[in-house]
């Protein structure tokens, strides 16, 4: 049975990195809710595990050695249920985790599930496993659903900036890690696309490139939340929704970080090439 898993393969970044690994001809177990959707890959192993059930993840687990842990879809218990996979990892003899968290990642950071990922972080090292940290920015492939089908960017940003990320680049830099975990061990990269910018600037790319008239609109807080209100939603999904702009507004997420080039030995993708399908 491989000795690498990997979690998340039914969605982008983890099917990537699935992809990714499968094409170095290494093993791994593709681990999943829903095993039947993983993709079909030479020397992939679909097995079921699901992060709230921690016996059926510990026994998915057991002989992995080490974990790509993608984290779990946003809900008001995700740090528990995080924590509850980290435990049974552990349980199950999993020496090496690597982690997909997220840029400035703090208690009290603005993004509320930025906090979530602090949380997460905080419990990975106290597991006693190795670990190894991969701070996501926000994905440049995302800013363009953000605009919607009236083609506004519409947020609370002001003129904050956004080292945004590529997801292929996230993935790349995640194969790398898993392919020599032992190098990495006790590190946290803060993986960033080549620049930072505003949404304004976003927006006069994706306009250029796809030829969609896009534009962005600066919030205030109350327009922000009032705007979002006609989606029945909880308080926390709002503050997420809201504290995503606020974020790029603090200038929290305008470090550029040179870590996708330092792991995958080549330059990160910007907004205009993720656009063009690079």
């Amino acid at each position: 049975m491989p000795s690498i898993g990997v979690t998340g393969a039914t969605g982008v970044v983890g099917g990537l990195v699935a992809h990714d690994l499968a094409g170095r001809g290494v093993p791994q177990r593709l681990l999943a809710r829903t095993p039947t959707r993983v993709p079909n890959l030479p020397g992939a192993v679909p097995l079921a595990c699901d992060y709230a059930d921690p016996d059926g993840a510990r026994e998915a687990l057991e002989g992995v050695e080490t974990l790509f842990m993608v984290s779990a879809a946003e809900t008001a218990d995700r740090v528990a249920v995080h924590r509850a996979f980290v435990d049974a990892a552990a349980a199950a003899g999993v020496q090496h985790v690597v982690y997909t968290s997220f840029a400035a990642a703090a208690p009290d950071c603005t993004f509320t599930l930025g906090r979530d990922h602090h949380a997460t972080e905080e419990h990975l090292r106290a597991s006693g496993m190795a670990w190894t940290f991969l701070r996501d920015n926000f994905y440049l492939d995302v800013l363009p659903l953000f605009a919607g089908d009236e083609g506004v960017l519409r947020g609370p940003a002001g003129d904050g900036r956004v080292a945004a990320v590529a997801r292929a680049d996230v993935a790349r830099a995640a194969t790398e890690v898993l392919l020599d975990p032992v190098a990495h061990a006790g590190r946290t990269y803060e993986l960033t696309g080549p620049v930072a910018i505003t949404l304004a600037e976003a927006a006069a790319v994706i306009t250029e490139v796809t030829g969609r008239p896009t534009s962005f609109h600066d919030e205030t807080i109350e327009e922000a939340y009032a705007s979002r209100r006609r989606w029945e939603a909880p308080d926390w999904q709002y503050d997420a929704w809201v504290s995503t702009y606020t974020a790029i507004r603090s200038g929290e997420l305008a470090t550029v970080s040179d870590d996708v080039r330092l792991l995958t030995d080549r330059e990160p993708l910007d907004l205009a090439a993720v656009l063009r399908g690079a």
